[in-house]
């Protein structure tokens, strides 16, 4: 049997196990058929990102953002591009503190944008401040 990897669906937050060998071949929920790496940055809000994050073995990098910051609007295609890139490595998620306020308090995000990368989830690291495609692979690697 070859090694899986747990993936939290984005639409139902069932945990999806993948094989390995798979993860290039866009996985469906079990639970609710959702693409699990579609290569899009999913947007989750207040009750969805603590239970995606736990149930998700890929690292996750999270995009909080507000639709009226100018450097976030700036990054947005960015992170776009990285979500396609990184699509069976990291998975990117938007969070928009406007709608979900709760998150940004407990995680202290003081500025927007501000990108917090989980693995194994726990917080690895986190940075304020809007970055191109190509920094934002390499800085999620």
């Amino acid at each position: 049997m070859s090694e899986t990897v747990r993936v939290a669906c984005p639409a139902c937050l069932a945990a999806n196990r993948v094989p390995a060998t798979r993860m290039g071949e866009d996985p469906k929920c079990g639970k609710c058929g959702a693409a699990l790496l579609d290569g899009a940055p999913a947007e989750l809000g207040e009750n969805e990102l603590e239970p995606f994050v736990q149930r998700t073995e890929l690292p996750v990098l999270v995009d909080f953002w507000a639709p009226w910051c100018g450097p976030c609007r700036a990054m947005a295609p960015h992170f776009e591009r990285a979500a396609k890139s990184l699509k069976d490595r990291v998975r990117l998620v938007k969070v928009n503190t406007e709608e979900a306020p709760g998150l940004a308090s407990r995680y202290g995000i003081r500025a927007i944008p501000t990108l917090v990368l989980f693995r194994n989830g726990t917080e690895a690291k986190r940075m304020s401040g809007a970055l191109d495609a190509g920094a934002l692979e390499r800085w999620a690697a």
